[in-house]
């Protein structure tokens, strides 16, 4: 494990949500926009923003307002689940594919006698 990711995991949960607040702040900023521009955007008050920005107040909804108003949503892809085949059922699943065709059958139809 590389240095960056020990500090992440022994960050406390107050200082993730002051790194989050400072994310929003920075892109913020970057795209010159007020906290009541960016606010009035996202449909929040100002005050909830600058609380957020500061880390003191948090809500998810309110995070994907923001980045959603920020064209910043493609951050949330890092949380997205994909489901993934192990060897075995990729071993499995090979195995169970057609190998080769089969003659069609020939269906004849019989001729009752009156016998």
């Amino acid at each position: 494990m590389d240095k960056t990711n020990k500090n992440e995991n022994i960050a406390s949960d107050n200082a993730i949500v002051k790194t989050i607040g400072a994310f929003i702040r920075h892109h913020r900023l970057e795209q010159n926009k007020t906290q009541s521009q960016l606010a009035e955007e996202a449909g929040i008050n100002r005050s909830t923003l600058a609380e957020f920005e500061k880390g003191k107040r948090s809500n998810i909804i309110t995070f994907i307002q923001l980045l959603r108003v920020l064209n910043l949503l493609y951050v949330m892809e890092q949380f997205k689940v994909t489901q993934q085949i192990s060897p075995i059922q990729l071993a499995e699943m090979e195995q169970s594919k057609r190998k080769r065709a089969s003659k069609t059958k020939k269906i004849t139809k019989k001729i009752k006698s009156n016998w």
